[in-house]
């Protein structure tokens, strides 16, 4: 997909997002947001940003966990999402941006998430060049997606539940095409090792890919 392409379908799927996710997760993607944070590292007071933060949920478990004297930033380039996200939590800077070309100073946050973006960019290694670059040092992201698992029982599972229970629940809201691309591209996207990789080729000095869910998602855990 073209990024206008991608950016079409998130502001079109912007208003059913949260609904659907909660729904077709059975409530898990709650669990492994709060993982995701976790393994971020942010702490009470951090300056926190949440890339392609969509309707905001990893955002506002950032903002929960630094607390009045921290600061949080949502960015997406997806402004119907942005919508929904500020209406979430307005003590949020919600901002919209492009994963390519953060628009923020060299080493500013103490932590980053990043939310089911990482299979939607059309360069992941700019993507994870951006993340790097915007950390401080020895600070951390995590980054939170499906998993294209090496185990073939699981794969099979993963393709079985995008086309037997995610599709058939979107066409029902007449959003067919914008969850049938689900599927090919989490075929496309690189393995846990294949990120682990590409992220240490861009700089990062301790890296982890954690499968979780048994093994249908997974958290890229980064350290500068």
């Amino acid at each position: 997909m073209l990024p206008e392409e991608i950016r079409t379908l998130f502001n079109r799927i912007a208003p059913v997002y949260d609904q659907l996710n909660n729904e077709l997760s059975l409530g898990q993607h709650k669990i492994w947001k709060r993982m995701t944070v976790k393994w971020s590292g942010a702490k009470v007071g951090d300056a926190c940003l949440d890339v392609c933060c969509g309707s905001g949920d990893i955002a506002e478990l950032l903002f929960n966990r630094v607390g009045p004297t921290g600061r949080v930033v949502g960015v997406d380039f997806a402004v119907e999402q942005l919508a929904i996200a500020r209406q979430r939590n307005p003590h949020i800077t919600w901002q919209e941006g492009d994963a390519l070309a953060l628009p923020f100073a060299e080493s500013t946050f103490d932590a980053v998430t990043m939310g089911y973006g990482l299979r939607n960019v059309i360069n992941i290694p700019q993507a994870l060049k951006e993340l790097y670059r915007v950390l401080k040092p020895g600070a951390k992201a995590a980054v939170l997606d499906f998993n294209r698992s090496e185990n073939a029982w699981v794969r099979a599972l993963q393709q079985w539940y995008l086309g037997t229970l995610v599709v058939p629940a979107a066409a029902r809201r007449g959003l067919t095409a914008e969850y049938a691309y689900i599927a090919p591209s989490v075929e496309r996207f690189p393995t846990g090792a294949e990120q682990v990789n590409l992220a240490r080729a861009v700089g990062f000095s301790a890296v982890t890919h954690y499968p979780i869910a048994g093994g249908t998602m997974g958290v890229l855990v980064l350290g500068k």
